[in-house]
């Protein structure tokens, strides 16, 4: 008596092209764990290939390599980026959502702190994020939602510094709170306060000056 062999069926156009975009999805998570650890500079295809489980023959054939598999990544962050801060959303959730992100999942912001310490990524679209936020952030101003005195290239930076902050001195922080920043009463009382900043710097929110007594 033979035993019955269901004949396997080979994986149809479909199959493979899901199989195909989940290898790729599986290599950016995992590059961007490489990439914020080590900096551009320092990852390793055969690392990120390793750890993914694949052929490292792979990162070339979907992203061309390494320079490729960096600018991938960091076109899908600055993607999201875009669509979640649009000129639509109030300024201090806009402060609040990347804020709420970074915490979330800190790597973003330790591969900002490799670009701006190292300098030595391959630009992505001119690193148009910086161009794209300041630009977002004038035309707030000229629609009044930030006081007309305010540098915005000195607001960009103290944003980005409120950001990061909590990434770049996780232990400074800890102290300051007496919880960890991945608790969520931190984001909850440092996001408060960044709104209330926010709010703040709008034109309405200015002192105004006393009335004269001579008047």
């Amino acid at each position: 008596m033979t035993a019955n062999n269901p004949t396997r069926r080979s994986p149809g156009p479909q199959d493979r092209q899901r199989d195909a975009e989940r290898t790729r999805r599986l290599l950016l998570d995992v590059a961007r764990d490489e990439f914020a650890e080590f900096g551009y500079a320092g990852a390793r295809v055969g690392r990120i290939a390793e750890r993914a489980g694949v052929n490292k023959q792979l990162i070339s054939y979907y992203f061309g390599g390494k320079e490729g598999l960096y600018q991938q990544m960091q076109r899908e962050r600055w993607r999201e980026e875009s669509e979640s801060t649009t000129l639509d959303v109030p300024i201090d959730q806009m402060m609040r959502w990347y804020l709420e992100s970074a915490l979330k999942d800190p790597r973003s912001v330790r591969l900002s702190l490799w670009r701006g310490l190292a300098d030595d990524a391959p630009s992505v679209d001119g690193d148009s994020d910086i161009e794209v936020e300041q630009d977002r952030l004038r035309q707030r101003q000229e629609r009044g939602e930030l006081a007309a005195d305010l540098d915005i290239a000195a607001l960009q930076m103290a944003w980005m510094g409120m950001v990061t902050a909590p990434i770049a001195m996780p232990r400074v922080a800890e102290k300051l709170f007496g919880v960890s920043t991945d608790d969520p009463e931190f984001a909850r009382r440092y996001g408060d306060t960044l709104s209330r900043i926010l709010q703040r710097l709008a034109p309405s929110a200015r002192p105004q000056p006393k009335a004269s007594d001579d008047s």
